[in-house]
């Protein structure tokens, strides 16, 4: 069973898709965009998820006659190991980021980094990255793209300089407002102790 459900990169990245969230539903193509994995590897992959039992498959009928039933996939809630994949998925997301502040360090003088969004589970979060602090902007898209592919998923980032945070934070910017008051991970802080 382990060996089914762990033996492939595709299947690694269908994984962090669904389980990312459990509440939507993909289709194959739309799936193959998602992922940037060749559609032969991504429908064999999910044949095999949905053949242990993971993923169900749900047909929708087009309003439109002329088109064709579509065929989504989505998690079966009711799978035994669910709760476990989660885990694993989000321990690997913490495992990503302690290596963070050693990959952040080099890219410029960061104060403040703080993970929301794909990393804490909240898709409605305005980021997923908050860096504030003097970074080299090309090494930092480098950085955020490279940790994207990793998961399989488009990351956003938000950098602020100092100044430009602490005048953010003094009119209590709505988008600075939602990250800060919301669900996140603060992996670096410099900035409380200035």
């Amino acid at each position: 069973m382990l060996e089914k459900l762990f033996g492939s990169r595709t299947r690694i990245k269908l994984l962090k898709l669904f389980l990312t969230d459990k509440n939507s539903k993909f289709f194959v193509r739309e799936i193959t965009r998602l992922t940037g994995e060749k559609i032969n590897s991504i429908r064999r992959e999910l044949e095999n998820l949905s053949e242990l039992g993971l993923l169900e498959v749900v047909e929708e009928i087009p309003l439109d006659k002329k088109e064709e039933n579509k065929k989504f996939y989505r998690v079966n809630n009711n799978f035994p190991l669910l709760s476990a994949l989660q885990e694993i998925l989000l321990k690997s997301r913490l495992l990503v980021e302690k290596g963070l502040a050693v990959k952040i360090d080099k890219i410029g003088y960061v104060k403040f980094l703080a993970l929301s969004g794909f990393f804490v589970n909240d898709p409605q979060a305005p980021t997923d990255f908050l860096i504030v602090g003097q970074v080299d902007k090309k090494k930092l898209a480098r950085l955020i793209n490279q940790i994207s592919k990793e998961f399989g998923q488009e990351l956003r980032y938000t950098c602020f300089s100092t100044q430009e945070f602490n005048y953010r934070n003094k009119i209590t910017d709505k988008f600075l407002f939602e990250v800060l008051e919301g669900k996140k991970i603060v992996v670096l802080d410099i900035l409380s102790k200035e």
